[in-house]
Order: structure tokens, then C-alpha cells, then sequence
């Protein structure tokens, strides 16, 4: 059975101040400003992270990109397409795989477009303190 724990983000650190990592999703050119849980890796060399972020609100939305706003900084929105989902959290695909943790309100869940299933789009607004664990995974995994 799936988890959260298997869409880790492939990328590179490109700096760490202060307990913040900034993190660049391969194959984009966002830089996550995010807060660091554990170990650091080295700057510059290819790792996989778990991004993480608590939803303040959470829509499903009928069509748009998948993107995380802003480009440079700390995340607050995230929008894309569901990749996993249980009844408390969500993998978002949104140019990085990120890990919602979704609200405890009924009220901060809104589904005009239907219910949060696999494959279907949605929007999240997150709260402050988007934070990243990077993983080891096996190279034939990783490639």
C-alpha cells in the first residue's frame, strides 16, 4: 500500500542559513525556501526531500497547472494534481511533490469540483513553516 514517504522530490540544496534550506526541484526553476528537519545534505549534490506543508485550506478545482507560489521563498500555495490521499493527508504533484497535511475543520475543505481522490486537481493554501527531510533512497530507485 502506498504512503506519503514514496514521492520523495528529486533536487539539489543550494544553501543552508539559520535552520532554512533553499531548495531547487530538478527540472524547475523554483527555489523552496524551507524549513530543515534533520540533517542537511551537502550543497549542490543530487538528493531526494519530502516537502511538507500544513493546508489552512483546501479546494479541488476543475482544470489549471500544477505550480507552487511563490517561485522564490516560502510556499503558500500549492496547486496540482492529487498523486496520494488519505483522510489526513495528500501528495500533490505542483512542479514538486509535496506532502499536505490536511485541516482538522470540515469548514477548510471546500469540493465544488467533487471529492479529493487520486488524479483529480487541487488547490492548497498553506500555513507558514513549509519544512523538508531529505531521504536515501536506492540508486535504481532514485534514477
Amino acid at each position: 500500500m502506498p504512503s506519503p514517504t514514496d514521492f520523495p522530490t528529486p533536487g539539489k540544496v543550494t544553501a543552508v542559513k539559520d535552520g532554512v534550506v533553499l531548495f531547487v526541484p530538478r527540472g524547475t526553476t523554483y527555489e523552496m525556501h524551507l524549513k530543515l528537519i534533520g540533517a542537511a545534505p551537502p550543497i549542490g549534490t543530487p538528493v531526494d526531500a519530502l516537502i511538507h506543508v500544513d493546508a489552512r485550506k483546501v479546494w479541488t478545482v476543475p482544470s489549471g497547472g500544477n505550480f507552487l507560489v511563490p517561485i522564490m521563498g516560502p510556499t503558500r500555495i500549492v496547486q496540482g494534481q492529487v498523486r496520494y490521499c488519505d483522510d489526513k493527508q495528500l501528495v500533490v504533484k505542483a512542479g514538486a511533490n509535496v506532502v499536505v497535511n490536511l485541516p482538522a475543520a470540515d469548514s477548510a475543505i471546500d469540493l465544488p469540483t467533487g471529492p479529493i481522490a487520486v488524479g483529480r486537481m487541487v488547490n492548497v493554501t498553506a500555513l507558514p513553516g513549509a519544512s523538508v527531510e531529505f531521504v536515501q533512497l536506492p540508486a535504481a530507485a532514485s534514477a
